[in-house]
């Protein structure tokens, strides 16, 4: 929660870089939905229930069945820029406008 709060209070930042950003969870799309909605959030958090994207990406493994909270700052050409493996989920917005700001991204 307190993550995806961050994000809605620095969307300003966040929408002053040329990104698309987003939360992803393994909950079914309805229960986003229903959490998005109730958070007023004005980003899209997409649903990985089978948890096939979670896998791919390596932050459900085999010692870890819920998900790891990382960032993936990935680049217009589909390369991973940066894989921010410590969020602090508070400044999770904040902390991604700055990162951003520091890889460059315009």
């Amino acid at each position: 929660t307190a993550e995806c709060r961050s994000f809605r209070e620095n969307g300003s930042s966040l929408r002053a870089f040329n990104v698309a950003y987003f939360t992803a969870s393994c909950d079914a799309a309805e229960e986003n939905k229903r959490f998005a909605e109730s958070l007023n959030l004005d980003y899209p958090i997409l649903s990985d229930p089978g948890k096939k994207v979670a896998k791919a990406y390596g932050v459900v493994h085999a010692n870890r069945s819920l998900p790891e909270r990382w960032t993936f700052y990935i680049g217009k050409d589909g390369r991973i820029l940066y894989i921010d493996r410590k969020v602090r989920a508070a400044t999770a917005g904040e902390d991604v406008a700055a990162k951003l700001k520091e890889l460059g991204v315009k």
